[in-house]
């Protein structure tokens, strides 16, 4: 229903390289931001409450502007943690920018001050975002993504599998309700899709797929022999459990190795294996041991707060300004706090 789609949607994002646009923009920012953190507390006061209530008023346009990119590339929190096609990521990312660049169509006008210049990291982003919001094709993908994804919930909702208000994302195991009663809604929904002829048209081939495996997905319960009497089994309708079990050992070679798949932790292997090899080498080893009897005496010598102190160091600030508009942008009333702050702010 959504692959093809959702494949050409994905291809045009990247090309209009919009997310590498938005990092370059958010850096640029960071290093603006920094040497007025002392201001920030009381600027973040103001957008949170959406009432004017600091007197930084030269700073808050630059702020402003960083928290709504932060909030633009917060998009993956908007998932359920199923994957696609239960989760529509890159939709939910376009969704996102639209809202921003409405925002900002909305407060770039309101000047603060006297001076044009405060308002101009608005104008900035806003133009960064102008191409890729009035793009014809993603638009026209967008609303048909969502069209198809309406119905698609509507069959989740049916089969009570990996449910869109669920929060137990791929290890969803289904909910309890009895196999007869999810029949039952399923065929509901069948009649309903069939019911418009647009509808059985566009969706032919889900139906099909609902009728070529309708005794499958409803099969009454297995009977089997055991030492222990007979056990009743109830056929998987999906194949939850095999891929559980892989995505576990998958999740075990990433806590081992940090890399997000098997294909990477394969290559890395390969990779590391020169480096084994190189142990059984006493001139190598004797330059990295420096003078210690054991790895384990050489790494014990490493000084914890100088690489603790580099590591500060090379954030400059930044996590703190992070952690200041984090709830910010995570409250589901982002957008209308911020408007309703710049309208405050005219009165």
């Amino acid at each position: 229903m959504l692959s093809d789609e959702y494949t050409v949607f994905q291809k045009r994002l990247r090309k209009l390289k919009v997310r590498g646009l938005l990092r370059r923009r958010s850096k640029y920012l960071e290093q603006k931001i920094a040497p007025i953190s002392p201001s920030l507390d009381g600027i973040m006061q103001s957008l949170e409450s959406g009432v004017w209530k600091t007197t930084s008023i030269e700073h808050i346009p630059l702020i402003t502007t960083y928290a709504i990119i932060q909030w633009v590339s917060e998009y993956p929190y908007m998932s359920g943690g199923y994957g696609f096609p239960f989760d529509r990521p890159h939709l939910d990312f376009y969704r996102r920018l639209q809202n921003a660049h409405r925002l900002l169509a909305e407060i770039m006008d309101a000047h603060l001050r006297d001076s044009n210049k405060d308002n101009k990291p608005f104008v900035q982003i806003y133009k960064t975002f102008k191409d890729t919001v009035e793009d014809k094709l993603l638009n026209d993908l967008a609303a048909s993504m969502e069209q198809k994804a309406e119905i698609f919930d509507k069959l989740r909702v049916a089969m009570r599998i990996a449910l869109p208000a669920g929060k137990n994302g791929i290890n969803d195991k289904g909910d309890y309700t009895d196999m007869k009663t999810i029949e039952n809604k399923v065929t509901v929904f069948r009649k309903w899709l069939i019911a418009d002829e647009k509808r059985k048209i566009t969706y032919a081939w889900m139906i099909e797929q609902l009728d070529r495996y309708w005794e499958k997905l409803f099969a009454d319960p297995l009977p089997v022999v055991t030492s222990e009497g007979t056990l009743f089994i109830q056929p998987q309708r999906t194949n939850n459990i095999l891929e559980q079990f892989f995505r576990g050992e998958k999740h075990g070679y990433r806590k081992k190795s940090g890399t997000a798949s098997l294909n990477k932790v394969l290559k890395t292997a390969l990779a590391e294996t020169p480096l084994v090899k190189n142990l059984k080498n006493s001139d190598y080893m004797e330059i990295i041991l420096d003078g210690c009897s054991s790895l384990a005496e050489r790494f014990s010598k490493i000084n914890a707060n100088l690489v603790q102190r580099e590591m500060k160091n090379a954030n400059n600030g930044n996590d703190r300004i992070l952690s200041a508009i984090k709830n910010l942008i995570r409250d589901k009333d982002f957008t209308l706090k911020i408007s309703s702050f710049f309208r405050s702010s005219e009165k």
